[in-house]
């Protein structure tokens, strides 16, 4: 019996392998995270970004190279992470450029250099979130730089003056160190003036955040909760709910109450309570990561499939490298999808 399979089937199955992976290319990508810098100013204990001694950050000339693509792209929004971006000198000449292009601008930051750049970020940022980990001292104890409370509200203050209707947001994330403080967080993201608070859990398995080769058990037990603190974290976020919310409608607090339950249930997954179930997601199909070395993700914790330094992002995002993993990427079995702490779901779009 002859083993040579019929040209027909080769071509029917190139055939439907085209068309499975052209089912996953993007037309549009509508939100871009970049890190326009590689390291920080903070020494956070959920975080091992400013371990990184190396510093590498995107120029103007990288950013003109891809404002086609951006174009192409439909790009409308851009969130400036990091590390911290706003220790990249160019930070509000990048601002500026994509601006121009009708492109929303969100920084994402610290808060450790608000005040002496207050001008730059008023004249070129739509708006801003701030990492807020507690009241001061649990804040201060978490960045691990004395004062940076102080200096987060005295950055506000001063864009406040500049811009008092510029909307700054707050981003808590629960871990070990403030799980019995979540409600005294939003009081105090209140009384700095903030238009609201989002909070999402500690990521503490994956290989991003510079842990290339991921955290020991030890390292994770400094950050995620025992038995017990899940049981107060599920109290505190009970009271938080009680306090905060009415008729499970979002206010102040930016998640609704089934996101914040699900806080919990991450704990609790890691302790093996639970099984853990990947949230609803859409970022491959609709989002992507450009980091500082110019390494495009998918999302944070998905690993790179190109590079902006050799191919225009719009070449990238629909390689052959991108379509392969939208194509076999099952977000509700994918290991990493399931402990994953920051989704993004935009309706209407992608997946």
């Amino acid at each position: 019996m002859s083993s040579v399979v019929p040209v027909s089937m080769l071509s029917e199955a190139f055939h439907r392998e085209k068309a499975l992976l052209n089912a996953h290319s993007v037309s549009t990508l509508p939100i871009l995270v970049i890190s326009p810098h590689n390291q920080c100013n903070c020494r956070c204990a959920m975080c091992d970004i400013w371990r990184i001694r190396e510093p590498r950050q995107l120029t103007p000339a990288d950013l003109e190279k891809q404002l086609a693509s951006f174009r192409e792209l439909k790009v409308r929004w851009v969130a400036f992470s990091g590390g911290e971006a706003q220790l990249n000198q160019h930070i509000f000449v990048l601002a500026g450029m994509l601006r121009r292009e009708g492109i929303r601008i969100t920084l994402l930051t610290a808060g450790l250099l608000l005040r002496e750049q207050a001008e730059e970020i008023a004249s070129n940022v739509d708006d801003i979130t701030v990492s807020l980990d507690g009241p001061p001292g649990v804040h201060d104890g978490i960045r691990r730089v004395p004062g940076a409370f102080e200096k987060l509200a005295a950055g506000i203050r001063a864009i406040r003056r500049l811009r008092p209707d510029m909307p700054i947001s707050a981003r808590c994330t629960v871990q070990k160190a403030n799980h019995l403080a979540l409600c005294d967080t939003v009081q105090s993201a209140k009384e700095l003036g903030l238009t609201s608070i989002s909070f999402l859990a500690a990521d503490v398995t994956s290989s991003a955040f510079n842990r290339s080769e991921g955290w020991s058990s030890d390292q994770q037990s400094r950050v995620a909760l025992n038995a017990q603190e899940v049981e107060f974290l599920g109290a505190e976020i009970e009271r938080m709910i009680k306090d905060h919310y009415r008729e499970d409608r979002v206010g102040f607090i930016s998640e609704g109450t089934d996101k914040l339950r699900k806080i919990v249930a991450h704990f609790r997954a890691h302790l093996a309570q639970v099984q853990p179930v990947a949230p609803r997601c859409n970022a491959p199909w609709v989002s992507a990561v450009i980091e500082a070395s110019g390494d495009v993700r998918p999302c944070f914790f998905h690993p790179a499939f190109g590079n902006i330094h050799e191919k225009p992002l719009m070449e990238i995002v629909n390689g052959a490298a991108a379509l392969q993993f939208r194509a076999q990427l099952d977000i509700p079995m994918n290991p990493i999808c399931r402990r994953c702490v920051c989704s993004l779901h935009v309706p209407g779009s992608g997946k």
